[in-house]
């Protein structure tokens, strides 16, 4: 399959199955979609649908079984462990759970994603760090310990991490779940302001309606079928 420069996702054919012998259930059946480059898109459907199994295989955190996924160029259809984590690499995360390390500060949280894996000096990983909490308005908060945070803020130091290292990919799992409705709006506009900055795909799985405006497109997930697939605003 030819991959296109603006495709960061192309997903043809995609099935999944949890399980063994008797116990073996379909979870997705023929998910077939792409991404485009910049674009932010958010999947919705009630629980159980699927859209946490489909997040997670797109991440490379689960190695899909058949059909073609092609994550950045690369096919993960029967890739090694090696590559995926190669690929994992590549993706900024956001989970409900902002996942912060209690031990470090927000900076230090920020800055180990970015030590990670590029090639920056130590001060120079911290500066960046500290630029991207300043651009989602925690500047005065760069020292703060999680517990001395916010809930929204804890999810805007999240959001610094996983944007820090200006990844093309960008894979929210129900970020505004914990938040009240002015934190969560806070939260999404940041992540949709920093996604056109950087030209980052960013796919939010959420069951929050007040935030759809915010999408480029919406796909609907329903029994591990894509059912819609729509733009929600006029261009």
């Amino acid at each position: 399959m030819k991959h296109q420069k603006n495709e960061v996702i192309v997903i043809r054919n995609l099935s999944h199955f949890f399980g063994e012998g008797i116990l073996r259930k379909q979870i997705l059946f023929n998910i077939n979609l792409t991404l485009k480059s910049g674009e932010i898109v958010i999947m919705k459907g009630p629980s159980g649908s699927g859209k946490t199994t489909l997040l997670t295989l797109i991440g490379a955190l689960r190695s899909p079984q058949s059909g073609s996924l092609q994550v950045l160029g690369q096919e993960l259809v029967g890739t090694n462990r090696r590559k995926m984590v190669k690929i994992r690499r590549q993706i900024g995360y956001i989970f409900q759970g902002h996942n912060l390390l209690e031990c470090l500060t927000a900076r230090q949280n920020v800055q180990m994603s970015i030590e990670l894996h590029n090639n920056l000096s130590s001060e120079e990983a911290k500066q960046k760090s500290i630029a991207m909490l300043e651009a989602v308005g925690l500047g005065d908060r760069v020292e703060y310990y999680p517990h001395n945070l916010s809930g929204g803020e804890k999810q805007r130091v999240a959001i610094a991490r996983a944007l820090v290292s200006h990844p093309q990919l960008v894979l929210a799992d129900e970020p505004t779940a914990a938040l009240d409705s002015k934190s969560g709006r806070d939260v999404v506009e940041i992540m949709q302001r920093l996604a056109k900055e950087l030209g980052s795909t960013i796919l939010i799985v959420t069951h929050d309606n007040r935030i759809l405006d915010i999408a480029d497109r919406i796909l609907e997930m329903e029994d591990g079928r894509l059912r819609v697939n729509h733009i929600p605003k006029a261009s």
